[in-house]
């Protein structure tokens, strides 16, 4: 368990010790771990079938000794119920999916006018702010999760600070990527103009294609995207919402579906209408998957990972869709300002995480909706300048985040060094507490960032 919270922050496993103890519960359920909710087996709590009703603290179980914390849950399995949405209902899960209702729109939707469309899904997500985990408009259950943790030992083994490798290269505070799906001829034929938007404010942006039925995919097209320095990725196979629907048809699609990316060149997937089974990652032969929201509730299959961190599934690199899409925003809530993708940034800002954005060229051709997105792209270079927030294109993070977790941190004397490839972009960094709270310093840097986790 202590690899988990070592890996997430990257510093040596030597400086934490954490265990679990007790016999775990029998049944998965919801239990607290101070305010944070978790999904689990828990020794000597009973847990509950909904985040809803009273909760035990597992904090009032949790126990240190000679530097080691025990834990009455296996961090292992709360941390990757909430990463791979196993805390959604089976049911619940499988009708996203599979119900014959879902079967038929998907069917008839790529020759239904966008206000029918709208009309349809307002319906079926009436109810979306009625719903209270993961938390909207930003789940950071997992991010808090670990912070809790790397005070608690802090605390336990009483040192004054802990060294690890920053997140992001270059001492940057947070990371933002922007990424379009082309879904229809409209937006294929727009994505010239959309780079030129992208251009103007210095910011590139990867496209994700659909290689089949939607709209014909030519190499001259692929190459005007490649030869400006914009990124090609594979969306779906032909976007019709059944990629997941059953594990044989699954593996018949992605054989297409990789050899499209082998073509392509592609390193990244990404699945129509954010459809997942993070337990089927393993047939896609990618280096990252962008298909799993943080919150979910404006999406067609709930749930959401409750991190803003990139992670691990198996050998793909998940990189979390963590603000709400240009089409929800537009057409579900009818809101054309940049006010909650601001509000969505701040939260993200606040624990230094991936703020990706879906911005689809289809539904940005006309002046409203293209002006609000022009002032999102005014809005992120400034805080590029500002806030010292990275903008690569997906590969680079994906890139990043790989040599980042093969790094090091060895003794250097009195200090540190970082080993592995990547190093010189890298930086150490050090958890300390402060009146209570997680302090976290990059080191060399001007001001200390602080995600403001208070102690119970």
């Amino acid at each position: 368990m202590t690899s988990y919270l070592a890996q997430y922050f990257n510093f040596p496993e030597s400086y934490a010790r954490i265990t679990q103890h007790g016999e775990l519960g029998r049944n998965c359920g919801y239990f607290r771990f101070g305010q944070e909710i978790c999904y689990g087996q828990c020794a000597g709590l009973s847990t509950r079938n909904t985040p809803h009703q009273f909760l035990a603290d597992a904090r009032l179980g949790t126990r240190t000794s000679d530097g080691t914390t025990h834990l009455p849950f296996d961090l292992v399995q709360v941390v990757d119920n909430f990463r791979n949405e196993r805390y959604i209902s089976d049911s619940i899960f499988r009708f996203s999916l599979t119900s014959i209702l879902a079967a038929a729109y998907y069917s008839v939707r790529p020759f239904l006018s966008v206000p029918i469309r709208k009309h349809i899904q307002r319906v079926r997500v009436r109810d979306w702010d009625k719903l209270t985990f993961p938390h909207w408009p930003v789940d950071v259950t997992v991010d808090n999760l670990f912070e809790q943790l790397m005070l608690i030992t802090l605390q336990s083994r009483g040192m004054d600070r802990i060294p690890f490798i920053w997140f992001w290269p270059d001492g940057a505070h947070s990371c933002a990527i922007v990424t379009h799906d082309v879904e229809t001829t409209e937006g294929r034929n727009f994505c010239s103009n959309l780079m030129d938007i992208d251009d103007r404010f210095g910011i590139k942006s990867s496209f994700q294609i659909v290689p089949e039925r939607r709209y014909d995919v030519s190499s001259s097209y692929l190459r005007d995207i490649r030869d400006r320095g914009f990124e090609i990725n594979v969306q779906d196979l032909n976007h019709d919402g059944r990629l997941y629907r059953d594990r044989d048809r699954f593996l018949e699609r992605t054989a297409k579906i990789n050899a499209y990316g082998r073509q392509w060149g592609a390193r990244g997937f990404r699945a129509a209408i954010l459809y997942r089974r993070q337990e089927w990652f393993d047939s896609l032969e990618f280096s990252y998957d962008m298909s799993v929201p943080n919150v979910a509730h404006l999406d067609p299959q709930h749930g959401g990972c409750c991190t803003v961190m990139p992670y691990f599934v198996g050998d793909i690199l998940e990189l979390p869709v963590t603000t709400i899409q240009d089409y929800s925003l537009f057409h579900i809530l009818n809101d054309y300002s940049i006010d909650l993708w601001k509000r969505q940034i701040d939260l993200i800002m606040e624990k230094h995480g991936l703020i990706s954005f879906i911005v689809h060229p289809d539904y940005i051709t006309t002046r409203r909706p293209r002006h609000t997105y022009e002032t999102l792209l005014a809005y992120l270079a400034r805080m590029r300048g500002e806030k010292n927030v990275w903008m690569p294109i997906p590969g680079e993070v994906d890139r990043w985040w790989r040599q980042r977790a093969q790094m090091r941190l060895v003794p250097d004397g009195d200090d540190w060094r970082i080993e592995g490839a990547g190093k010189e972009r890298a930086r150490i960094a050090y958890a300390s507490e402060e009146n209570g709270r997680l302090v976290l310093t990059v080191q060399g840097a001007n001001s200390e960032v602080d995600p403001s986790i208070v102690r119970n």
